[in-house]
């Protein structure tokens, strides 16, 4: 049997940081993709080739069953902690990890089938640009495989697996990037509590996204993890003031969807500057992106990060960047030093593009 399976990339609009206090967040689907594809092989190991990360290599059953058992004492430890931080740590440096662990996971949910696989998967989604990639592996890899055993799971069911494969990646995540990489579209989405997520589809006429551009700013230099856990020392110094920004964060995300829904076309420019300049206030634009983003104001437009951003260096990750007049956008000599990412919003959420057997 073969089977053919693609998600696609994700941005976050708007809610970066606030998300993880319970506040909104507005996500879409990039149509940029990724693809797995499993093929059943008469050998009884898993063949893994993943050029992206340099991995051909075949692996029994046991040994995936016994890495994905042990990717979950791990996180177990870690999230049993008061105040849990430092997971990167834990993570180790195999860069087969996030597929590895989703295969034993899937399986342990599905089974494993009789014969061996050979999984091979191929990207579109830029690495380090905070558009989702470790969350379309992991979903694709579950939607893959679990066709691949005659599965046909709901959303709900396949959102349960996905969150527990991206725990392995980045310890407590929301569930915001593999709920808009399964669903597709535009989503709002809000942390109830932990491992609880609440999320609307947003339906909106294509037009009010067209003056959005997403640029690559570079990698940060920091793991999401690392911003993250700055980000919440900020909040323990200071939490009345760290509470002020989190209440203009969430006045300006529901301002966004507001406009968004409108029945007519508005400026999406002034809840994006006040985005902004809450991440700024936390610290996780660096002054080199500042500056640009400062140029592309000046000119009338709009920017932000989009994703965890960065507490120093040059990069980043995705730059959101917004213009009433767009083509006013061509005409910023500094963007043209950024790597334009051309995308769609509100792509097609997973698929599977090929099941024979």
């Amino acid at each position: 049997m073969r089977v053919v399976c693609s998600a696609p990339g994700k941005t976050i609009l708007m809610g970066e940081h606030a998300a993880v206090y319970g506040r909104p967040a507005l996500v879409a689907a990039v149509d940029r993709r990724l693809w797995v594809e499993f093929t059943e092989v008469e050998e009884s190991h898993v063949r893994l080739d993943l050029p992206a990360v340099g991995v051909n290599e075949a692996i029994s059953w046991e040994a995936i069953r016994g890495y994905a058992q042990r990717a979950r004492y791990l996180w177990e430890k870690y999230a049993a902690q008061p105040e849990p931080i430092g997971f990167d740590r834990l993570l180790g440096d195999d860069p087969a990890h996030l597929v590895k662990v989703a295969l034993g996971e899937a399986a342990e949910r599905v089974g494993e089938p009789e014969s061996g696989i050979a999984v091979q998967l191929h990207s579109d989604i830029p690495i380090g640009a905070g558009f989702g990639s470790s969350a379309a592996v992991a979903v694709a890899m579950i939607r893959g495989f679990f066709e691949l055993r005659g599965v046909e799971p709901s959303d709900v069911e396949l959102e349960s697996v996905c969150l527990e494969v991206e725990r392995r990646q980045h310890g407590l995540p929301s569930g915001i990037d593999s709920t808009t990489v399964i669903r597709g579209g535009l989503i709002w989405a809000v942390r109830e509590r932990p491992g609880d997520l609440a999320t609307t589809a947003i339906l909106i006429d294509a037009p009010s996204l067209d003056g959005i551009r997403i640029f690559n700013s570079g990698t940060p230099s920091q793991t999401t993890g690392a911003v993250v856990a700055a980000v919440r020392e900020l909040r323990d110094d200071d939490p009345e003031r760290f509470e002020d920004v989190l209440n203009r964060m969430d006045a300006a995300t529901r301002d966004l969807r507001r406009r968004l829904e409108s029945s007519k076309q508005e400026d999406l420019g002034g809840p994006i500057r006040t985005f902004e300049s809450c991440l700024e206030d936390i610290g996780v634009v660096p002054l080199h992106l500042q500056h640009l983003i400062r140029e592309v104001e000046l000119r009338g437009g709009s920017a932000k990060i989009s994703g965890a951003g960065a507490l120093s260096g040059r990069g980043a990750g995705s730059l959101l960047v917004y213009h009433p007049e767009p083509q006013q956008l061509d005409n910023l000599e500094s963007l043209g030093k950024l790597e334009r990412l051309d995308v769609g919003l509100g792509a097609q959420g997973v698929r599977v593009e090929d099941s024979l057997g």
